[in-house]
């Protein structure tokens, strides 16, 4: 069966799903994106998706033609025309097509696509074995510049760090803020444990606020495990009891080595396993769309 690529309203073939090369999207990076899950042929946590897309696009000023339940539906239409049972979502949307030069007010239609397709962020033996990660030298965005809760276009930033990581042989490398505090890794947002405490960077660390993330927060308040969302350095990642990332791709990945520094014992740790077996639990049985 051939895919089908949603593109401003119409599903077409992946060949005939094509944006103008004066798109402010592909020019510029101009534009916001979502990445979304499906399990059992019903898409995980859709609406929060979707209401983060509609606040990272008023951020920037970018009007998306189409309301939150249009979305639903197109979205839902797409999974069911390509009858995927378990894949990856990505929905976007561009400035649209203007003229050469910054000025978005020249884009007068943004284009609005949605893909459905398979992926695998991480080869499945490291979600038993673990991930090792570095620290990458690259910072991240500066939270004046650009809040990190607007999930763009543009992710040179996240991509240089990703060169890096790859050039030293892993992964996956953590970001540090302008401050030299923790903020997340190139795609994923990250998490360790101490002391029986889970932690993970606050938001004005320079995190997008994960999905993700979310849903494990609240799993693991609701498993008794206490909370601490602080500042962190490399330090507080090398003495670790345990440490694992989180995203829409990645899922819940155990890492048990960083720089070079073995994890606690180099073995998945009792929090992490807990969270993981809980989380599948989640994704198997949520309601759609919530």
């Amino acid at each position: 069966m051939s895919k089908l690529i949603w593109l401003n309203g119409k599903l077409v073939p992946p060949e005939q799903a094509t944006v103008s090369v004066y798109d402010h999207g592909l020019l510029y990076g101009d534009g916001v994106f979502e990445g979304i899950r499906v399990y059992n042929h019903r898409v995980f946590k859709l609406r929060t998706h979707l209401v983060r897309l509609f606040e990272s696009a008023k951020s920037i000023r970018l009007t998306i033609p189409h309301t939150i339940e249009e979305l639903v539906a197109a979205t839902q239409a797409t999974v069911q025309a390509n009858q995927v049972q378990n894949g990856y979502i990505r929905l976007c949307v561009s400035r649209g097509a203007g003229s050469l030069g910054l000025n978005p007010f020249v884009c007068p239609t943004p284009n609005v696509f949605i893909i459905v397709d398979a992926i695998t962020l991480y080869p499945a033996e490291l979600y038993e074995n673990g991930l090792a990660i570095i620290t990458s030298s690259v910072v991240r965005n500066h939270p004046a510049a650009l809040s990190p809760r607007v999930k763009s276009l543009n992710y040179l930033n996240n991509i240089l760090a990703k060169i890096e990581a790859i050039d030293a042989g892993v992964l996956e490398a953590v970001m540090l803020n302008h401050l030299g505090y923790v903020a997340e890794c190139t795609g994923d947002n990250i998490f360790l444990v101490k002391d029986g405490v889970l932690y993970t960077p606050p938001l004005h660390a320079g995190v997008l606020e994960g999905v993700t993330m979310k849903a494990v927060l609240i799993l693991a308040k609701d498993a008794g495990i206490e909370v601490s969302r602080i500042d962190l350095t490399r330090h507080d990642l090398y003495v670790a009891d345990e440490m694992f990332l989180t995203g829409t791709a990645a899922e819940v990945i155990p890492v048990t080595k960083v720089d070079g520094r073995v994890i606690g014992d180099g073995a998945l740790g009792t929090v992490t396993r807990r969270l993981t077996k809980a989380f599948k639990h989640l994704v198997g049985h949520s309601a759609p769309e919530d």
